[in-house]
């Protein structure tokens, strides 16, 4: 494929919020500290996240589009302006509207010239089906410079108003059963703020490295396994998702239909076996690879709670890759969905420890309807393919 990352940007916004700052941010619910909270971030292994909100007055500093915007002109420079972008994907889980659409409002937030503008739906493989529009229009020659966005803006849902007072037997659960936080009470501990952003184009670029792009490899597995996170539903006893515009405006805060929820059965039972074990022998009949072949593995996870988890099932699938081998940047960026990815590429490139020739597996996956996806790249000298 004749596409190459050669520019990466990130954006966090705001001063890092440690754990012990998280609830004078997000607030209290109920005016009381929650029992949760210490038992999620014992397990999650995150230090501490940023976020959109203005730590004195409780006001947003952000929208969605913003932090996409934001992230989108830290490409700029070195002889590339945003003037220059002809093709425009974003990915997001919530945007900040229904209508327009993310990619639309990014683009007004830049106010550069007409280009063609892709959103992609879905949690985290948003960015990644955004990153594989963007590369395979620079290989067709439709595109000479396609940026592919992710983003997120947790904050927006997190914020004591939108919970209600734990139940004491769920937060003795929690103890027993770490899994079982991954339901309010975990994306509240968990998710953060944050936005990545790549330049593709069809050549390396002529100074510092560039990574080309070998191959995305995606999978959905909905057509065998039903919803497990959703927000603008309701779960139904037969597995199905009754959707928002099914209810009345009343029902919409009695059912809190726009809440994210989770299916933490389901997450805990399918997960590792759907987006690595199968994810991976699946990819790999695809696209044939041996693990000494990578030199990084960067994957995202939710948790911390999973990494140990997710090198088993890679074993399980016929892959293993020791930890030696694994770049991750969680424990003091968090959980940005969608952004993750673009955040961790950044950060690694920027580290000076990707080296000319090596060859890189990123690994996200979607517990929306399970989803997973894998990524090749290889990193490039300047002016070198």
């Amino acid at each position: 494929m004749n596409a190459y990352i050669t520019k990466l940007s990130a954006f966090l916004p705001n001063d890092p919020v440690s754990n012990d700052d998280m609830e004078r941010v997000l607030g209290l619910v109920g005016g009381k500290p929650s029992r949760a909270r210490s038992i999620v971030l014992r397990s999650n292994g995150i230090r501490s996240r940023h976020y959109a909100i203005d730590r004195v007055s409780g006001a947003a500093t952000h929208t969605n589009a913003q932090l996409a915007a934001a992230a989108v002109r830290g490409l700029a420079g070195g002889g590339f302006e945003l003037e220059h972008i002809d093709c425009l994907a974003c990915g997001t889980t919530m945007a900040d509207q229904l209508i327009p659409s993310h990619a639309c409002m990014v683009h007004g937030e830049l106010a550069i010239p007409p280009c063609e503008l892709v959103s992609t739906a879905g949690v985290c493989l948003t960015s990644l089906s955004a990153l594989k529009y963007a590369a395979l229009g620079v290989a067709a020659g439709e595109f000479r410079h396609a940026v592919a966005c992710g983003s997120e803006i947790s904050s927006a849902v997190m914020r004591a108003k939108n919970f209600k007072e734990e139940i004491e037997a769920k937060v003795a659960a929690l103890e027993e059963r770490p899994e079982i936080a991954f339901d309010k009470d975990f994306l509240r501990w968990m998710l953060s703020d944050g936005a990545g952003a790549v330049l593709v184009e069809p050549n390396p670029a002529a100074r510092g490295l560039s990574l080309r792009i070998d191959w995305i490899d995606q999978r959905s597995y909905a057509g065998e396994i039903s919803a497990c996170m959703y927000a603008g539903a309701e779960k139904q006893a037969d597995g199905s998702l009754k959707g928002w515009l099914a209810f009345d405006q009343r029902e919409w805060l009695e059912h809190t239909i726009f809440a994210v929820k989770q299916d933490i059965k389901q997450l805990n039972e399918n997960v590792m076996r759907y987006t690595v074990e199968r994810g991976i022998r699946d990819t790999l009949e695809r696209h044939p690879m041996e693990p000494g072949d990578i030199a990084w593995f960067l994957p995202h996870y939710s948790s911390n709670f999973f990494r140990e988890r997710v090198h088993q099932s890679l074993i399980d699938g016929g892959f293993e890759l020791p930890f030696e081998r694994w770049f991750t940047n969680l424990p003091h960026k968090g959980n940005t969905g969608s952004a993750s990815m673009f955040i961790i590429l950044e950060e690694l490139v920027r580290s000076g420890r990707a080296l000319p020739g090596q060859r890189i597996l990123c690994y996200v996956p979607e517990s929306g309807r399970f989803s997973t996806g894998f990524m090749h790249l290889t990193v490039c000298a300047a002016g070198q393919r």
